[in-house]
């Protein structure tokens, strides 16, 4: 009975409700597993290869281009208009997908759509600027949940409403615009922040731990390099920004905090063990989001929508709940990550690398099925040791800091993959040439890290048998 006592127990309780039916309707996108085959069909009657090498790139362009900027405007703006701006583009994208016609169009609902993934930052941190530090974890956790199970109706509702209603694609899309937009409803019941992570810190406030750090139960054996700079701020989890006395000051507010940041991101990298993890989570997130932008090609490649039963919305149900088994799993598993971590990255990826292989070289649809639900499988276990490895030591400020700064990394790495290989400007390879190349890149991150995880624990076996060695000595 305690939370409902006053307006701020009422308070947190209408926020969460608000923002997890935000968070539910932007995500029930039921027509999103069969894009490619609206794309190719006689209602856009595209070709796989305007697809491939002229549409889709956009969006990883678009995303690029406009994620620092959007970062940075969300704290400053207090992430409401954000998720205002994230509603419209949502809404504009399947209105043109609905109604447009042609490359160019489709190229700017890329566009919009690039706009929507680069404002999706705005959705977790809105919670930590309007949530007290005791009820983080439980929103955080209602929010994540609600966006798995939405994503997974989505995928399963498409599927039922495709294979047994015959639906049609154009009223998957139509069903998905109701959505979103009952979704930008939403967000305007939306309390307005009187907060922010940077921008608009209250003097003395004491900031959440990172969503991960209250649900972890990995920890690092040693400090971080973060932890180590006690200068100011909690000495367990390092200085946070905006903690000056002149930060009132209006003139010179915005470059301080970009100042503020820089730090932050030189002290967080000058750990080792930060550094590798964020490489991996760099490399391995600018694969996996170039795989799951044209998996769909491939699969309307090996069995054409035309001629073929469509088992795409059924896949990514069932991709999704090994996904999100897997991550939980990751919770309940004892190991030395800073012995091990670095050895199952290397094994993981290899497993990555070997499935897109197995789409590359089958021309079977369901082997290739399979092959995405092991690469995904995979990915999501390893992105969340990674994450949980990354926020165990931080601060909110610099775990949200490093979170965006390794997305637009990843992003870069992204994009120059596009570039290269799908691009018509660049080699524009076929769809099946392009997972031989996802899977060697796989492969090759994978030998990076067995080779660092190698001379890692060969380092630690000898240290120890010569410390072993020194304490016989007589």
């Amino acid at each position: 009975m305690g939370c409902w006592k006053g307006d701020v127990g009422r308070s947190w309780i209408y926020t969460t409700l608000i923002i997890c039916a935000n968070g539910f309707f932007s995500s029930m996108r039921p027509s999103e597993s069969f894009l490619t085959p609206y794309l190719t069909g006689p209602d856009k009657n595209l070709t796989i290869e305007e697809v491939t090498n002229q549409v889709l790139p956009v969006w990883t362009y678009s995303y690029l281009a406009l994620l620092v900027p959007v970062f940075l405007i969300t704290d400053y703006v207090r992430y409401k208009p954000v998720l205002l701006l994230q509603g419209i583009s949502f809404i504009v994208t399947w209105l043109l997908l609905l109604f447009a016609h042609g490359v160019v169009a489709m190229q700017v609902v890329e566009f919009f759509y690039g706009m929507v993934t680069a404002t999706e930052v705005a959705y977790y941190a809105y919670i930590y600027s309007v949530v007290s530090a005791q009820h983080y974890q439980r929103v955080t956790s209602y929010c994540r949940s609600v966006t798995l199970v939405a994503a997974t109706v989505a995928a399963v509702l498409g599927q039922l409403l495709v294979s047994l209603a015959d639906v049609s694609y154009f009223h998957l899309n139509a069903i998905t615009l109701a959505s979103v937009a009952l979704a930008f409803l939403c967000s305007f019941f939306l309390p307005m922040p009187q907060k922010s992570m940077f921008f608009h810190r209250k003097e003395g406030s004491e900031p959440p731990p990172a969503p991960e750090k209250a649900v972890a139960t990995l920890s690092s054996s040693g400090p971080s390099s973060c932890q180590e700079d006690k200068s100011s701020g909690s000495p367990d989890r390092g200085p946070t920004p905006q903690q000056h006395p002149d930060s009132a000051r209006p003139p010179h507010h915005v470059l301080r905090v970009l100042l503020q940041l820089s730090k932050d991101l030189k002290v967080c990298y000058s750990s080792r063990q930060l550094l590798y993890w964020s490489l991996w989570w760099a490399l391995a997130t600018a694969g996996f989001n170039q795989v799951l932008n044209y998996v769909q090609v491939l699969w309307d490649f090996r069995a054409p929508s035309h001629s073929s039963a469509v088992y795409n919305g059924a896949v990514e149900a069932i991709a999704t709940f090994l996904g999100s088994a897997t991550s939980m799993a990751v919770g309940y598993v004892k190991v030395n990550w800073d012995l091990s971590g670095e050895l199952a990255l290397g094994i993981f990826s290899a497993m990555d690398a070997g499935a897109l292989f197995l789409m590359y070289f089958t021309d079977n649809i369901w082997a290739c099925y399979a092959g995405y639900l092991v690469f995904k499988a995979c990915y999501m276990l390893l992105i969340t040791i990674a994450t949980f490895q990354i926020a165990v030591n931080l601060s909110m400020e610099r775990y949200a800091l490093m979170f965006g700064f390794n997305n637009f990394i990843a992003l870069a790495i992204q994009t120059i993959l596009t570039v290269v290989v799908v691009d018509s400007r660049g080699l524009g390879l076929d769809i099946s040439t392009q997972f031989l190349i996802y899977g060697s890149y796989f492969a090759f991150i994978a030998g990076i890290f067995l080779i660092r995880s190698t001379y890692t624990i060969i380092s630690i076996k000898c240290r120890n048998t010569t410390v072993a060695s020194e304490h016989t000595d007589p």
